[in-house]
């Protein structure tokens, strides 16, 4: 299992996501911003506010792709594969990842 992931947007390190907890699928990461991470927390921010039910996913969609249309790929800290295709949803310093 890897424990913790790059968030890159090209070379740009938008911040580090360490895994603490494991509820599969989802794994639930403590998150430190880099130095690409203001341009983007924005878009974070807007994702995290949409909760409850979202019955036609309009809202959910407008949020999801700015950050989507962003590139934005993993990589692994140890080492390994880069992925491009995750859910990620960010709220201060705690993130879930799927991928």
């Amino acid at each position: 299992m890897i424990d913790a992931w790059r968030l890159m947007r090209g070379s740009d390190l938008i911040g580090t996501l360490t895994v603490y907890e494991v509820d599969m699928p989802i794994f639930l990461c403590d998150f430190s911003p880099g130095p690409g991470w203001e341009p983007v927390r924005p878009l974070f921010e807007a994702w995290a506010q949409v909760q409850g039910p979202d019955p036609d996913g309009r809202r959910t969609t407008a949020a999801l792709k700015p950050i989507f249309d962003l590139g934005l790929h993993l990589v692994p800290v140890a080492g390994g594969e880069r992925v491009d295709r995750f859910s990620l949803r960010i709220d201060g310093d705690k993130a879930s990842l799927r991928y």
